[in-house]
């Protein structure tokens, strides 16, 4: 599989920041309805929170696409491989639509 970044280029420091942070978030939500389910708390109180932690997995792939055409599909296009990073980018979306 041919790389999606220049090999200079990443996620800009305070995306992947930010997104470390969202998914330590995650994290210690998925492990709450652990907790809850081991608690036997209601079912409609874990539901609540399974669809919490689904937003906020989207909030993630949200924020890592933004991140990664800001960064990585900028600069490819600024190198004159512009049609590569957009084949990339479209592969990527469709593997992650086809699994949500």
């Amino acid at each position: 599989m041919m790389p999606t970044c220049a090999p200079t280029v990443y996620l800009d420091e305070a995306v992947e920041r930010a997104l470390t942070n969202r998914l330590n978030r995650l994290e210690g939500q998925v492990r709450g309805i652990s907790r809850m389910l081991s608690e036997h708390q209601s079912c409609d109180d874990i539901l609540v929170q399974v669809a919490a932690v689904k937003s906020a997995v989207n909030g993630v792939a949200r924020a890592l696409i933004e991140g990664h055409m800001e960064t990585c599909v900028l600069e490819r296009v600024r190198s004159g491989e512009g049609e590569a990073a957009f084949e990339s980018l479209k592969g990527a979306l469709g593997q992650y639509l086809r699994h949500t």
